[in-house]
């Protein structure tokens, strides 16, 4: 087995390496299944680029896709579980993947796409169905032995929405996935985390997105690892418990469900194992994180970046009291830039846009898409994430304002013109312009506008909302359709989102009046 999990079975045989709802596996148990997996890619033609994709919902075998992965020096995809197969099928294109591991949500979906490409798809606890292969089949034909420590990881390739509508393609970056010469040293690394020594960690979130995926990796720090399938306040407070918890990766969304249980529920809860709750995704209200801070005490750590580069800013519970509202300090190889529209640097304290530069001279690097690359930069290796903003004398980062497009609800990306493509593609519908508008849960919602072809017969918002889901992922989709007579597009047919948002803003404060 597994180096690691070799050392962990001989030092704590009784311990449980990692649990999910189904299954809990001990080191030496874990190691076995490793192996297998490892070995059962490195005898699957997995193309040029070594790439295998995992379509599929939180639990131990979406990690362990992931991990086998990288002991076999592949580069795995995660693809969000929501997607349609429209969605898979560009995802699959794009990163070249030739092995799919799926579950039981997603195996039609998977299979639909596999049938017109050479795709090996391998799923776990599906029904049996013509084109795949049985997961645990698979791994039980596989070479339990050793395989070799010697080759090289890659890192995760992970799509981010665009605003174009179509996702872009990024490694996972070398703040987030080390640049290690061996699968030996990689894992060395990530017993250097400090999270490593702070006790069981918890996977709240998709494991598609970085945060929970990176988290599960600490596995090989020897770090327990505890998955739930989907985050619930009540269960999470319970692992939290059970299980001792000392870290966890959430966002805004997550906070704002704990504090809505019941008082006496919460402050019979008992939260005292947590070490390190690192908090990302989109910003938290101010008045949530202090009420967390209050509850949890000074564990909560926000991590500001993205995907395209990791986290570029980090603030304490500590710092964040003394400086609210900050999003924190630049961390190791970023410094803040902040430019004005001519892009020239301006003063501390002065609004502008926030840019970032990458001493690696890395900065963002999307895949097959030099253009969208170089559009991220103001120079090279100076980019930005699409925000307003300033920096203060300390160099404390304040967010104002989005100058993308970008949606932030529940901590997930969205982007309108996904949405805005749907919506035009129905017969009944003239223009459409989607917005986010505050939401008390999930910080904002999808708002869709839209001006009917024919005002005396509109389309339905049920007819709309349901064409969206069809084309794709319903977290995409808007949650509510407003009918309007224009959407005042520009001369260059370009939409004022900001204006269309303000006017959507002063409607909400004049109606809760």
């Amino acid at each position: 087995m597994p180096e690691f999990c070799d050392r962990l079975a001989v030092r704590r045989p009784d311990e449980v390496a990692v649990r999910d709802s189904r299954t809990a596996l001990s080191w030496a148990e874990l190691g076995h299944v490793l192996n297998r997996v490892t070995n059962g890619l490195r005898g699957l033609p997995l193309g040029a680029e070594q790439r295998v994709a995992v379509f599929a919902n939180n639990c131990i075998e979406t990690g362990a896709a992931h991990l086998g992965g990288l002991l076999a020096g592949a580069s795995t995809v995660p693809v969000n579980f929501h997607f349609t197969a429209a969605e898979l099928r560009y995802i699959l294109e794009d990163s070249g993947a030739q092995v799919l591991f799926v579950g039981p949500s997603t195996a039609d979906r998977a299979l639909e796409v596999a049938a017109d490409d050479e795709i090996t798809v391998i799923g776990w606890r599906c029904e049996a169905k013509p084109g795949l292969i049985d997961f645990a089949a698979w791994i039980g034909s596989a070479d339990e032995s050793n395989p070799p420590t010697d080759v090289a990881p890659s890192p995760h390739l992970l799509y981010t929405s665009g605003t174009t509508g179509v996702p872009k393609g990024t490694d996972l970056p070398p703040s987030m996935f080390s640049t290690a010469r061996t699968v030996t040293e990689h894992l060395d690394e990530i017993g250097q985390r400090p999270e490593a020594g702070m006790g069981p960690h918890l996977v709240v979130g998709p494991m598609y997105h970085t945060g929970p995926l990176s988290g599960f990796r600490l596995l090989a720090a020897g770090t327990p690892v505890i998955i739930l399938e989907a985050f619930d306040a009540v269960q999470t407070l319970r692992a939290i418990a059970d299980h001792h918890i000392g870290t966890t990766v959430m966002v805004p969304t997550h906070f704002t469900r704990l504090l809505a249980l019941p008082e006496d529920l919460r402050r019979a809860a008992d939260v005292a194992s947590l070490r390190k709750v690192v908090h990302t995704g989109a910003p938290c209200p101010p008045d949530r994180k202090l009420a967390m801070i209050d509850w949890w005490g000074p564990v909560l750590v926000e991590a500001y970046g993205a995907t395209e580069v990791g986290t570029v800013c980090e603030i304490t519970s500590d710092e964040w009291l003394t400086h609210p509202g900050s999003v924190g300090r630049t961390v190791e190889t970023f410094d803040v830039v902040v430019l004005d529209e001519d892009d020239q640097p301006v003063a501390a304290g002065t609004i502008g846009r926030l840019f970032f530069r990458d001493h690696t001279g890395r900065g963002i690097v999307y895949r097959n898409d030099p253009q969208k690359s170089a559009a991220a930069h103001a120079a090279p290796g100076v980019f930005t994430l699409g925000e307003i903003g300033y920096a203060d004398d300390d160099g404390y980062v304040y967010l104002t304002d989005r100058s993308a497009d970008l949606v932030l609800s529940g901590g997930v990306n969205i982007y309108p013109a996904e949405a805005e493509n749907a919506l035009l593609a129905h017969p009944e519908v003239f223009d459409a312009a989607c917005i986010g508008v505050p939401d008390p849960d999930m910080g904002e919602r999808l708002v869709a506008l839209v001006v009917p072809a024919d005002l005396a017969a509109p389309p339905t918002a049920d007819a709309l909302i349901s064409l969206c889901r069809n084309m794709i992922a319903h977290y995409k989709c808007p949650r509510e359709v407003r009918l309007v007579d224009s959407i005042e597009r520009n001369a260059m047919g370009k939409i004022s989102r900001r204006r269309l948002r303000d006017a959507a803003l002063r409607l909400h404060q004049a109606t809760e009046r």
